[in-house]
């Protein structure tokens, strides 16, 4: 089970100012067999999906979500900085509940159609690795996406094709 669930998805809460206008949802194509949860909605200005895998005992072994934010026309997003803050601040959610992090350099990816910047981070406990948790930021015109998806270690690296083609069908 992941025990750190609170730790595993700092949500884009940074001061982006919201647009008046509202657009569709993110569409994602969960893996099979991954639980689609219902959560409560944040606000008009925020969107989040979010999908879990479990084990044969329900317990939760990854986890995926996508959170879209709209952005206030005309304002720049600092995609770098804020990445980089999502990461401290997982790190620092990691150490609190007595775990060890280290995250690679940001860099290039996609999401979906949009180029991208990513970090995954290498959780530890007592230099045993045991989750994995990656970062994947976003933006266009209005709007600032992030998927972040975490995971018990093994489990993380034996997902990667499925995790792959759910970012890969990410329509924005």
């Amino acid at each position: 089970m992941i025990r750190p669930f609170k730790s595993l998805f700092v949500f884009f809460g940074l001061s982006l100012c919201a647009a008046s206008v509202w657009a569709a949802e993110p569409a994602i194509t969960w893996p099979a067999g991954w639980q689609v949860q219902a959560l409560p909605e944040a606000s008009p200005e925020v969107s989040r999906q979010r999908a879990v895998k479990n084990d044969a005992d329900g317990n939760q072994v990854m986890v995926m979500e996508l959170t879209m934010t709209r952005v206030e026309s005309g304002h720049q997003v600092n995609l770098q900085g804020v990445l980089l803050e999502m990461r401290k601040s997982v790190q620092k959610d990691f150490f609190q509940g007595g775990y060890q992090s280290v995250c690679n350099k940001v860099h290039s990816a996609t999401l979906g159609p949009l180029a991208a910047l990513e970090t995954t981070c290498v959780v530890t406990e007592n230099g045993r690795h045991v989750l994995s948790q990656t970062l994947v930021a976003a933006v266009e015109a209005d709007k600032a996406y992030v998927l972040s998806y975490a995971g018990q270690a093994e489990i993380y690296k034996a997902s990667e094709g499925e995790i792959m083609a759910a970012r890969n069908s990410v329509k924005l």
